[in-house]
């Protein structure tokens, strides 16, 4: 034998066993390396799955609840439309539906079925695309939607499947059969298996049929390609697919096959709606403000069950919306008659005529015929309009959408509906108990308390009032009630005036805000100062709308809403004291801990001085000026305080009313301010606004919802002056001149003074107040007044703020140019007056 070969051999196999040896340790380091690097890989996706403790989160969730002041549920705050229910409340139907078609394994594997997803696989590669995915996966993919996502990627299909088979270790197949069933979408915003049963069938889930169960579960595989609604030969091809899985499995005959397929879906189709009550525009003030506070404080409202307890009074709340509906009806009929009759007539002050002769009129006719461009311009603000100009052309737009009468009909009834804001709040507290926003929140969602910005007319006299007041003046102050004419900076000039026109007459500051007397207004502002009326009316409460601190504000052209308003006048009626509106007492968790209260310390912003005199004035505008309707026609009899306002052309009504238990306000007037109140008299607030607030108030006092004894403070001042004529004369240019003794006790002239002086037939000149000398006229005793000493006179004349000789001057001409048979006015509504460009303005008398 020869060696060399067997050695040969030899060698050549220790080479190739080496090899292979080296081969091997190579794939065992490479596998070894693929290993950890698959391991890496795997442990890297379990770090970024979920955690499937959120499983109990979400099977937990719980709406916040908002609740009334009595405790009673206003509303509650979802984040979706879902009512969790527990698995032995679903139909049976349903789950067999499910489990037959979606996952007939769920109850064998452990969150994946292997063999499904391998078939899935090799029919896709094939080019017929397949879901592999389990009840399980399903649910994974519904929960986290973010950390799991649904893109075709090996790492998303992996952390899906990891995830699943976590639950499947943690939970049971019911609990997740229960969360998959409360969780999954169904369009509209509706959520879980309850829901949809309600949403499309009108019935709860228990009571689903196979053929209902067998619809709904059909949309799974596309909720809107097999959308019922819009798709429902889709839908009911589907829905036969499912029941024909239930046959497979075992829970539908064959005999029930052929018997429910082909039939109609049999939809009762009700969208979810919240609850809606008469405090409506209130919850949707606070769902708003909530969610702002939740997202400032990481709450989250649809799911932690907050107990929200709100200020709201349903008691108020039930007898505001009826006072709002009722009299806005009223309100209605009054505009609808005036507006579709050709006559400007008044055809009455009370509003039983025209609820009769409403059905007799075509609504507004006279409007849409005297104003004929009008109608051209809101077919202009419609989107139908915006849509089809651009192709179309104006003219043969507008001429299209005229020859349709019901848009036109709609557009017209739109327009001309009457609306109206109310609002009750505590002065002591700041609470909120009654807020309505519209007539109708259905119809019209645009908030009138919080959000409509309104010229608010008259009812801004109390802060120019005020602040004159807070300056030191006295109610009994006099004013010329003349021509006014100021100087604008733009070289115009603002000539103020009232719907009575002029008296001629002097008059106080108190008779001023009584008859809301805009001339005297005008007169006031512009020796308080703009600028102070604009501080003092923001620190009160009007503090979220722009002020202009222009002349005319005076007269309330600044736009407010009624919150602000209302909020201010609870300052006057506080005594003078700001608290900020309050209409969330205090936020809880499910508990009962206190997360939040909200009560804030209140601000002095006037004196008590100030405020308890200004309530006295505005007690006059209720019992003798502008708002004695409340009184009259309602028969309120407590201690109330209020003010009425009007705006230029009848286009807002306004009316607050000051109780020491409630402040109460309200705004009536139409959406778009180019339709307005045809006559001055049902323009006016007081014959307005004031009939919801009237209506609210007689209601509250009849069922003892307010103290009727409970009274405000009265200021402690002496009686009203009583004043003579002393010995003097008047010349021609009216100069008061006196006699000697007269003339040596009268102080120096100063810039403060409230003084009447009038010139008598017989001679004679009378000094005091204008309520006395309007008495005096009307009893026809004027030169019977006793006569007061040099000194009386002298301390009547001196010290009140008004240079006495100028103040007699304007009194004394006011006397010659106008007569003394002119009566002092008593009313006044609110009107801008007018501003023009021109010649030097005559002075003012």
């Amino acid at each position: 034998m020869d060696n060399r070969g067997v050695g040969a051999r030899g060698g050549w196999v220790r080479g190739a066993g080496g090899m292979l040896l080296h081969m091997a340790g190579v794939l065992a380091v490479a596998g070894v390396a693929v290993a950890l690097l698959l391991a890496g890989l795997v442990w890297i996706t379990i770090k970024e799955t979920p955690d499937v403790d959120h499983l109990r989160t979400v099977r937990a969730v719980h709406p916040s609840v908002v609740l009334a002041g009595d405790g009673s549920e206003l509303t509650t705050l979802r984040n979706v439309q879902r009512e969790w229910l527990p698995l032995d409340r679903v139909s049976p139907q349903v789950v067999h539906a499910l489990v037959d078609t979606e996952d007939k394994r769920f109850y064998e594997h452990p969150g994946v079925d292997v063999r499904r997803t391998l078939a899935a696989a090799f029919r896709t590669a094939n080019g017929d695309t397949q879901g592999g995915s389990t009840i399980t996966q399903q649910l994974v993919r519904n929960l986290y939607p973010e950390e799991i996502g649904r893109a075709r990627t090996v790492n998303r299909k992996l952390r899906e499947i990891i995830t699943a088979t976590r639950i499947e270790q943690r939970y049971t197949k019911d609990e997740i059969l229960e969360t998959y069933l409360n969780t999954v979408p169904f369009l509209y915003n509706v959520y879980g298996i309850e829901m949809a049963a309600r949403t499309y069938f009108g019935k709860p889930a228990a009571e689903l049929g196979a053929l209902e169960s067998a619809t709904l579960v059909g949309m799974l595989k596309g909720t809107h390609y097999y959308n019922p609604v819009v798709n429902p030969e889709r839908a009911r091809g589907r829905r036969d697919v499912v029941l024909a899985q239930m046959v497979r499995g075992g829970h539908l005959s064959d005999e029930e096959f052929r018997r429910l397929r082909g039939t109609p879906l049999g939809l009762n189709f009700q969208r979810q709606a919240e609850a809606a009550g008469s405090a409506t525009h209130f919850t949707e003030y606070v769902r708003k403000w909530l969610a702002d506070w939740a997202e400032r404080n990481n709450r989250d409202l649809g799911a932690e069950g907050l107990v929200i307890q709100t200020t709201l009074d349903p008691k108020l709340q039930a007898l505001a919306a009826e006072a709002v509906e009722r009299q806005s009806q009223v309100l209605q009929a009054v505009a609808d008659v005036e507006w579709g009759t050709a006559s400007p007539r008044l055809l009455s002050k009370t509003p039983a005529a025209y609820e009769k002769m409403q059905a007799r009129v075509q609504p507004f006719r006279y409007l849409w015929t005297e104003r004929g461009t009008l109608l051209d311009s809101f077919l202009r603000e419609t989107p139908e309009f915006r849509r089809a100009v651009a192709a179309d052309g104006e003219a043969a737009t507008l001429a299209r959408l005229k020859r349709d009468p019901a848009f036109i009909a709609r557009l017209q009834e739109a327009k001309t509906r009457l609306e109206a804001g109310f609002l009750a709040m505590d002065p002591a507290s700041g609470e909120v108990r009654a807020w309505v926003g519209s007539r109708d929140f259905q119809r019209d969602q645009y908030d009138h308390v919080a959000q409509a910005e309104r010229q608010p007319g008259s009812t801004f006299k109390p802060f120019v009032y005020g602040a004159a007041l807070e300056r030191g003046f006295s109610p009994e102050r006099m004013y010329a009630d003349g021509p006014v004419e100021i100087r604008l900076g733009d070289g115009r000039f603002w000539r103020p005036a009232d719907m009575g026109g002029a008296s001629g007459r002097p008059m106080s500051l108190r008779d001023g805000l009584v008859y809301s007397k805009n001339t005297i207004t005008a007169q006031v502002m512009q020796d308080v100062g703009v600028n102070d009326i604009v501080a003092l009316a923001k620190a009160a409460g009007v503090n979220r709308s722009k002020l202009d601190a222009v002349p005319s504000l005076a007269l309330g052209t600044s736009p407010v809403t009624l919150l602000e308003m209302v909020a201010s006048y609870g300052t006057i009626a506080r005594g003078g004291e700001y608290r900020e509106p309050i209409f969330i007492r205090s936020i809880k968790d499910r508990e009962g801990r206190v997360l939040a209260e909200f009560s804030k310390a209140p601000v002095r912003v006037m004196s008590e001085q100030t405020s308890t005199e200004l309530i006295d004035m505005m007690r006059g505008v209720v019992s003798r000026g502008t708002g004695t309707a409340i009184k009259s026609q309602f028969r309120i009899v407590a201690d109330i305080a209020g003010k009425t306002g009007t705006t230029q052309n009848n286009t807002d009504g306004w009316f607050i009313l000051m109780h020491p238990n409630l402040v109460v306000g309200s705004w009536v007037g139409f959406n778009d301010a180019r339709v307005t109140m045809r006559s001055d008299y049902w323009g006016q607030g007081g014959h307005s606004a004031l009939l919801l607030v009237g209506d609210f108030f007689r209601a509250a006092t009849a069922k003892g919802m307010l103290d009727v004894k409970a009274s405000f403070p009265r200021p402690a001042r002496p009686s009203l002056m009583a004043a003579a004529p002393p010995p003097a004369m008047m010349d021609n240019q009216g100069e008061v001149v006196t006699t000697a003794a007269a003339l040596e006790s009268l102080p120096p002239p100063t810039t403060r003074a409230d003084i009447v002086v009038r010139r008598y037939v017989g001679g004679g000149v009378w000094a005091g107040d204008s309520q006395a000398a309007a008495l005096a006229d009307k009893a026809g005793k004027a030169d019977a007044m006793p006569a007061r000493s040099a000194e009386e006179v002298g301390a009547i004349l001196g010290g009140m703020g008004r240079d006495p000789v100028t103040g007699a001057r304007m009194a004394a001409r006011s006397a010659v140019d106008y007569g003394d048979d002119h009566p002092v006015a008593t009313s006044g509504a609110s009107g801008g007056g007018e501003t023009q460009a021109g010649a030097e303005a005559e002075p003012i008398r």
